[in-house]
């Protein structure tokens, strides 16, 4: 009786500090990690075929309901959450603040790996490219979740027209309307699922697509990329053993 009256008021703060987005820690995990919940809903994935600067791999466009709500990293895994967990730091921009970067599929798994044996409370992942996409809109369908002209991404993201080409410290532009930074540019964010070559087939609920070749999807464009590359629409296929300079990733937490 006294060690599940100890017991109940943890788990009950560990719930409210989740509910509000603040920052959770427990031994050995980072302590800066803010998460948000993003809400169950519907939203349509892809590009319409007259969107500007729009690739083939972008379509149809389809409906998807998530019906579930998730929460996820308010900003990409910095060099200073990847440290605390592995130890090192594979990043060729360095700086505890930049988002972790030259980091593989298999790295990002193996990191995410160890923080769900050290976090006894919740269980992290990738997210799917759907809840990607539908967490990047956050209710918009313009080519950026701050408009439709390459003009609007320079309050949000970090692209080869505003950065220098290097990657910057997460959180320093506007985040999108459910908080969440650099959505758009700054580095690529590996996601759960294998590429496909247009959404013929995809699922339509918010989860994975685990068919197809080895590749694996990666979202959100970079500092290196232009403006059409950081599209909310936008994505790239990459093989899951490469690293590179502008490629890293977020968490969703359950």
């Amino acid at each position: 009786m006294r060690s599940g009256a100890i017991l109940t008021p943890c788990i009950l703060a560990f719930a409210l500090l989740s509910a509000c987005g603040q920052p959770y820690s427990a031994e050995g995990l980072p302590s800066n990690m803010e998460f948000v919940t993003i809400p169950a809903g519907s939203f349509m994935m892809g590009s319409p075929e007259d969107e500007e600067g729009r690739y083939s791999n972008e379509g149809p466009l389809h409906e998807v309901t998530i019906q579930y709500s998730f929460e996820m990293l308010t900003s990409e895994v910095t060099q200073d959450m990847w440290v605390t967990v592995m130890g090192d730091n594979p990043s060729g921009f360095q700086n505890p603040d930049f988002p972790v970067e030259t980091v593989s599929w298999e790295d990002c798994r193996f990191f995410i790996f160890r923080l769900n044996q050290l976090d006894r409370y919740f269980t992290y992942r990738l997210p799917t490219e759907a809840e990607w996409e539908y967490a990047c809109r956050a209710g918009t369908s313009t080519r950026f979740y701050s408009g439709d002209e390459d003009d609007d991404l320079d309050a949000i993201g970090w692209y080869s027209g505003n950065s220098g080409t290097t990657t910057k410290a997460c959180g320093q532009l506007a985040p999108n309307a459910w908080g969440l930074f650099d959505m758009s540019g700054n580095v690529w964010e590996w996601c759960e699922d294998k590429f496909n070559d247009d959404y013929i087939g995809a699922p339509s609920d918010g989860a994975a697509w685990l068919e197809g070749g080895p590749s694996r999807v990666s979202r959100g464009g970079s500092c290196g990329s232009p403006a059409r590359r950081c599209r909310s629409a936008a994505r790239d296929e990459c093989n899951p053993e490469l690293r590179y300079y502008y490629l890293g990733f977020r968490l969703v937490r359950e």
